[in-house]
Protein backbone atom coordinates (compact mmCIF):
# COMPACT_ATOMS: atom_id res chain seq x y z
CA UNK A 1 0.00 0.00 0.00
CA UNK A 2 2.89 2.38 0.86
CA UNK A 3 4.48 1.71 -2.77
CA UNK A 4 1.43 2.52 -4.46
CA UNK A 5 0.49 6.06 -2.33
CA UNK A 6 4.21 6.80 -3.43
CA UNK A 7 3.78 5.65 -7.15
CA UNK A 8 0.19 7.75 -7.39
CA UNK A 9 2.44 10.73 -5.77
CA UNK A 10 4.94 10.24 -7.97
CA UNK A 11 2.79 10.55 -10.90
CA UNK A 12 0.73 13.73 -9.63
CA UNK A 13 4.14 15.45 -9.08
CA UNK A 14 5.46 14.78 -12.71
CA UNK A 15 2.13 15.70 -13.59
CA UNK A 16 2.62 19.20 -11.26
CA UNK A 17 5.51 19.93 -12.44
CA UNK A 18 5.00 19.30 -16.27
CA UNK A 19 1.67 21.88 -15.58
CA UNK A 20 3.70 24.71 -13.65
CA UNK A 21 6.30 24.56 -16.45
CA UNK A 22 3.92 25.03 -19.29
CA UNK A 23 1.29 27.52 -17.78
CA UNK A 24 4.82 29.42 -16.72
CA UNK A 25 5.53 29.44 -20.24
CA UNK A 26 2.40 30.87 -21.24
CA UNK A 27 2.76 33.84 -18.32
CA UNK A 28 5.87 34.90 -19.40
CA UNK A 29 4.85 34.68 -23.30
CA UNK A 30 1.96 36.29 -22.49
CA UNK A 31 3.77 38.85 -20.00
CA UNK A 32 6.29 39.57 -22.52
CA UNK A 33 3.44 40.56 -25.31
CA UNK A 34 1.89 42.75 -22.85
CA UNK A 35 5.45 44.69 -21.75
CA UNK A 36 6.29 45.21 -25.42
CA UNK A 37 3.21 46.62 -26.37
CA UNK A 38 2.87 48.81 -23.40
CA UNK A 39 -1.13 48.81 -23.77
CA UNK A 40 -3.44 46.23 -22.72
CA UNK A 41 -3.79 42.53 -23.86
CA UNK A 42 -6.14 41.48 -26.53
CA UNK A 43 -9.32 39.86 -24.40
CA UNK A 44 -8.59 36.33 -25.50
CA UNK A 45 -5.00 36.78 -24.66
CA UNK A 46 -5.70 38.73 -21.53
CA UNK A 47 -7.94 35.45 -20.06
CA UNK A 48 -5.30 33.12 -21.33
CA UNK A 49 -2.90 35.06 -19.03
CA UNK A 50 -5.13 35.15 -15.68
CA UNK A 51 -5.79 31.83 -16.56
CA UNK A 52 -2.31 30.78 -16.49
CA UNK A 53 -1.27 32.50 -13.57
CA UNK A 54 -4.68 30.93 -11.42
CA UNK A 55 -3.46 27.35 -12.97
CA UNK A 56 -0.31 27.85 -11.66
CA UNK A 57 -1.19 28.86 -7.93
CA UNK A 58 -3.45 26.28 -8.05
CA UNK A 59 -0.51 23.11 -9.13
CA UNK A 60 1.54 25.17 -6.30
CA UNK A 61 -0.98 24.82 -3.64
CA UNK A 62 -1.78 21.39 -4.38
CA UNK A 63 1.66 20.02 -5.26
CA UNK A 64 2.02 20.68 -1.25
CA UNK A 65 -0.63 20.42 -0.03
CA UNK A 66 -0.71 16.41 -1.43
CA UNK A 67 2.70 16.58 -0.44
CA UNK A 68 1.91 17.62 3.65
CA UNK A 69 -1.44 14.77 3.44
CA UNK A 70 1.17 12.04 2.09
CA UNK A 71 3.66 12.93 4.84
CA UNK A 72 1.25 13.36 8.17
CA UNK A 73 -2.00 11.75 7.86
CA UNK A 74 -3.47 14.30 11.07
CA UNK A 75 -2.70 17.00 8.63
CA UNK A 76 -6.02 15.60 6.65
CA UNK A 77 -7.97 16.92 9.69
CA UNK A 78 -5.87 20.01 10.64
CA UNK A 79 -6.64 23.51 10.57
CA UNK A 80 -3.07 23.83 7.88
CA UNK A 81 -5.48 21.90 5.82
CA UNK A 82 -7.90 23.94 6.17
CA UNK A 83 -6.38 27.33 5.44
CA UNK A 84 -4.63 25.36 2.22
CA UNK A 85 -8.30 24.26 1.44
CA UNK A 86 -9.50 28.21 1.40
CA UNK A 87 -6.72 29.09 -1.43
CA UNK A 88 -7.42 25.64 -3.23
CA UNK A 89 -11.05 26.71 -3.78
CA UNK A 90 -10.45 30.00 -5.12
CA UNK A 91 -8.59 28.81 -7.23
CA UNK A 92 -10.54 26.13 -8.53
CA UNK A 93 -13.45 27.81 -8.84
CA UNK A 94 -11.16 30.68 -10.62
CA UNK A 95 -9.92 28.28 -13.13
CA UNK A 96 -13.52 27.44 -14.09
CA UNK A 97 -14.84 30.41 -14.73
CA UNK A 98 -11.64 31.80 -16.58
CA UNK A 99 -12.25 28.53 -19.01
CA UNK A 100 -16.19 29.32 -19.37
CA UNK A 101 -15.00 33.00 -20.43
CA UNK A 102 -11.98 31.58 -22.62
CA UNK A 103 -14.73 29.21 -24.23
CA UNK A 104 -16.89 31.92 -24.75
CA UNK A 105 -14.77 34.25 -26.90
CA UNK A 106 -13.38 31.50 -28.77
CA UNK A 107 -17.44 30.83 -30.09
CA UNK A 108 -17.61 34.49 -30.76
CA UNK A 109 -14.77 34.68 -32.98
CA UNK A 110 -15.50 30.76 -34.45
CA UNK A 111 -18.95 30.44 -34.59
CA UNK A 112 -21.18 31.69 -37.27
CA UNK A 113 -24.72 32.80 -36.35
CA UNK A 114 -26.75 35.41 -37.81
CA UNK A 115 -29.40 35.44 -34.41
CA UNK A 116 -29.43 39.13 -32.82
CA UNK A 117 -28.43 38.14 -29.54
CA UNK A 118 -25.72 36.37 -30.88
CA UNK A 119 -24.23 39.12 -32.66
CA UNK A 120 -24.80 41.55 -29.88
CA UNK A 121 -22.91 39.24 -27.47
CA UNK A 122 -19.94 39.23 -30.16
CA UNK A 123 -20.05 43.01 -30.41
CA UNK A 124 -20.16 43.49 -26.25
CA UNK A 125 -17.87 40.53 -25.06
CA UNK A 126 -14.43 41.50 -26.29
CA UNK A 127 -15.44 45.47 -23.78
CA UNK A 128 -16.51 42.93 -20.90
CA UNK A 129 -13.77 40.74 -20.35
CA UNK A 130 -12.16 43.20 -17.43
CA UNK A 131 -15.32 42.96 -15.57
CA UNK A 132 -15.81 39.70 -16.03
CA UNK A 133 -12.44 38.84 -15.19
CA UNK A 134 -13.29 40.82 -11.14
CA UNK A 135 -16.77 38.87 -11.45
CA UNK A 136 -14.69 35.76 -11.42
CA UNK A 137 -12.45 36.56 -8.76
CA UNK A 138 -15.27 37.65 -6.92
CA UNK A 139 -17.68 34.85 -7.01
CA UNK A 140 -14.44 32.32 -6.53
CA UNK A 141 -13.91 34.45 -2.93
CA UNK A 142 -17.54 33.56 -2.11
CA UNK A 143 -17.64 30.07 -3.14
CA UNK A 144 -14.15 29.74 -1.40
CA UNK A 145 -15.53 31.52 1.81
CA UNK A 146 -18.45 28.91 2.17
CA UNK A 147 -16.39 25.71 1.25
CA UNK A 148 -14.24 26.92 4.31
CA UNK A 149 -16.98 27.58 6.67
CA UNK A 150 -18.04 24.02 5.59
CA UNK A 151 -14.67 23.01 6.18
CA UNK A 152 -14.29 24.88 9.20
CA UNK A 153 -17.37 23.23 10.90
CA UNK A 154 -15.54 19.48 10.32
CA UNK A 155 -12.77 20.99 11.70
CA UNK A 156 -14.02 22.06 14.94
CA UNK A 157 -15.94 18.93 14.95
CA UNK A 158 -13.22 17.13 15.28
CA UNK A 159 -11.71 18.70 18.13
CA UNK A 160 -14.81 19.08 20.10
CA UNK A 161 -15.85 14.99 19.24
CA UNK A 162 -18.99 16.86 18.97
CA UNK A 163 -20.79 14.95 16.85
CA UNK A 164 -24.73 15.04 16.91
CA UNK A 165 -25.00 12.00 18.88
CA UNK A 166 -23.50 8.56 19.03
CA UNK A 167 -22.29 9.48 14.87
CA UNK A 168 -18.48 9.53 14.61
CA UNK A 169 -16.22 11.69 13.00
CA UNK A 170 -16.37 9.83 9.29
CA UNK A 171 -20.09 9.68 9.37
CA UNK A 172 -20.58 13.07 10.29
CA UNK A 173 -18.08 14.81 7.74
CA UNK A 174 -19.45 12.34 5.24
CA UNK A 175 -23.05 13.70 5.80
CA UNK A 176 -21.79 16.89 5.47
CA UNK A 177 -19.91 16.52 2.27
CA UNK A 178 -23.58 15.52 0.79
CA UNK A 179 -25.85 17.59 2.02
CA UNK A 180 -23.78 20.27 2.01
CA UNK A 181 -20.59 20.86 0.08
CA UNK A 182 -21.88 18.19 -2.81
CA UNK A 183 -24.87 21.14 -3.44
CA UNK A 184 -22.32 23.70 -2.95
CA UNK A 185 -20.34 22.24 -5.31
CA UNK A 186 -22.78 22.11 -7.72
CA UNK A 187 -24.06 25.36 -7.84
CA UNK A 188 -20.68 26.93 -8.16
CA UNK A 189 -19.14 24.96 -10.63
CA UNK A 190 -22.39 24.02 -12.48
CA UNK A 191 -23.07 27.58 -13.80
CA UNK A 192 -19.55 28.07 -15.49
CA UNK A 193 -19.73 24.53 -16.73
CA UNK A 194 -23.12 25.05 -18.64
CA UNK A 195 -21.80 28.05 -20.25
CA UNK A 196 -18.60 26.53 -21.51
CA UNK A 197 -21.24 23.86 -22.91
CA UNK A 198 -22.94 25.68 -24.63
CA UNK A 199 -20.46 27.87 -26.52
CA UNK A 200 -18.28 24.57 -26.93
CA UNK A 201 -21.58 23.19 -28.78
CA UNK A 202 -21.77 26.28 -30.98
CA UNK A 203 -18.02 26.28 -31.58
CA UNK A 204 -18.28 22.85 -32.86
CA UNK A 205 -21.41 22.66 -34.66
CA UNK A 206 -21.11 25.96 -36.68
CA UNK A 207 -18.04 24.20 -39.02
CA UNK A 208 -20.15 21.74 -39.65
CA UNK A 209 -23.28 23.62 -40.24
CA UNK A 210 -21.32 25.63 -43.04
CA UNK A 211 -19.50 22.83 -44.58
CA UNK A 212 -22.92 21.67 -45.05
CA UNK A 213 -24.55 24.89 -46.45
CA UNK A 214 -21.57 24.41 -49.00
CA UNK A 215 -21.86 21.45 -49.93
CA UNK A 216 -24.43 21.59 -53.25
CA UNK A 217 -22.54 24.54 -54.56
CA UNK A 218 -18.82 24.69 -54.00
CA UNK A 219 -17.30 20.96 -53.48
CA UNK A 220 -14.07 21.83 -53.89
CA UNK A 221 -14.25 24.72 -51.25
CA UNK A 222 -16.03 22.50 -48.57
CA UNK A 223 -12.87 20.12 -48.56
CA UNK A 224 -10.67 22.99 -47.98
CA UNK A 225 -12.66 24.33 -45.29
CA UNK A 226 -12.38 20.60 -43.65
CA UNK A 227 -8.69 20.55 -44.36
CA UNK A 228 -8.44 24.05 -42.70
CA UNK A 229 -10.14 23.25 -39.24
CA UNK A 230 -9.23 19.54 -38.26
CA UNK A 231 -6.45 21.31 -36.05
CA UNK A 232 -9.12 23.93 -34.53
CA UNK A 233 -11.81 21.00 -33.90
CA UNK A 234 -8.95 18.79 -32.06
CA UNK A 235 -8.00 21.24 -29.77
CA UNK A 236 -11.95 22.37 -29.04
CA UNK A 237 -12.65 18.76 -28.38
CA UNK A 238 -9.91 18.09 -26.48
CA UNK A 239 -10.44 21.27 -24.22
CA UNK A 240 -14.15 19.95 -24.20
CA UNK A 241 -12.77 16.67 -22.63
CA UNK A 242 -10.25 17.73 -20.12
CA UNK A 243 -13.10 20.58 -18.91
CA UNK A 244 -15.50 17.80 -18.51
CA UNK A 245 -13.51 15.23 -16.77
CA UNK A 246 -11.99 17.90 -14.20
CA UNK A 247 -15.73 18.74 -13.69
CA UNK A 248 -17.04 14.94 -13.00
CA UNK A 249 -13.19 14.21 -11.19
CA UNK A 250 -14.41 17.02 -8.28
CA UNK A 251 -18.65 15.88 -8.41
CA UNK A 252 -17.39 11.97 -7.62
CA UNK A 253 -14.73 12.90 -5.09
CA UNK A 254 -17.33 14.68 -3.03
CA UNK A 255 -19.71 12.23 -3.13
CA UNK A 256 -16.91 9.54 -1.77
CA UNK A 257 -14.16 7.59 -2.74
CA UNK A 258 -11.67 8.44 0.02
CA UNK A 259 -9.80 4.76 -0.90
CA UNK A 260 -9.16 6.21 -4.17
CA UNK A 261 -7.87 9.55 -3.06
CA UNK A 262 -4.51 9.77 -5.03
CA UNK A 263 -6.46 8.76 -8.24
CA UNK A 264 -8.85 11.13 -8.32
CA UNK A 265 -6.33 14.06 -7.90
CA UNK A 266 -4.65 12.93 -10.88
CA UNK A 267 -7.99 12.69 -12.69
CA UNK A 268 -8.58 16.91 -11.30
CA UNK A 269 -5.18 18.03 -12.10
CA UNK A 270 -5.52 16.45 -15.34
CA UNK A 271 -6.87 19.36 -17.23
CA UNK A 272 -4.71 22.22 -15.52
CA UNK A 273 -1.31 19.85 -16.62
CA UNK A 274 -2.45 18.83 -20.15
CA UNK A 275 -4.72 21.92 -21.35
CA UNK A 276 -1.72 24.19 -21.74
CA UNK A 277 0.01 22.17 -23.75
CA UNK A 278 -2.96 22.15 -25.96
CA UNK A 279 -2.47 25.92 -25.52
CA UNK A 280 0.61 26.31 -27.18
CA UNK A 281 -0.28 24.02 -30.03
CA UNK A 282 -3.36 26.26 -31.09
CA UNK A 283 -2.12 29.72 -30.57
CA UNK A 284 0.08 30.96 -33.30
CA UNK A 285 1.78 33.28 -30.62
CA UNK A 286 2.33 31.05 -28.28
CA UNK A 287 3.90 28.49 -30.93
CA UNK A 288 5.77 31.20 -32.18
CA UNK A 289 7.52 31.96 -29.37
CA UNK A 290 7.91 28.45 -28.15
CA UNK A 291 9.87 27.53 -31.57
CA UNK A 292 11.77 30.68 -31.02
CA UNK A 293 13.36 29.37 -28.03
CA UNK A 294 13.53 25.59 -29.36
CA UNK A 295 15.54 27.22 -31.75
CA UNK A 296 18.07 29.26 -29.36
CA UNK A 297 18.34 26.10 -27.11
CA UNK A 298 19.58 24.22 -30.43
CA UNK A 299 21.72 26.88 -31.21
CA UNK A 300 23.47 27.15 -27.68
CA UNK A 301 24.26 23.13 -28.39
CA UNK A 302 25.52 23.49 -31.87
CA UNK A 303 28.01 26.07 -29.78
Amino acid sequence: MHLALETFFMLLFVLCLLGIGANGFNILALGGEWRRQGRLLPPADLVLLTLGVARLCLQWVGLVSNFYYSRDLVYSRGLARQLFGLHWDFLNTATFWLGAWLSMLFCTKIASLSHPAFLWLKWRLPALVPWLLLGSLAMSTVAALLFFWGNFLMYQGFLTRDFLGNKTYKECSHRLEIHYFLPLKLVTLSVPCSLFLASMVLQIGSPCRHAHRMQPHEPDLQERHFQAHPRVLKFLVSFLALYVESFVSLIIEVVGFRDWYWPWQICIYLCTSIHPFILILGDLKLRGVCRQLLLLARGFQVA
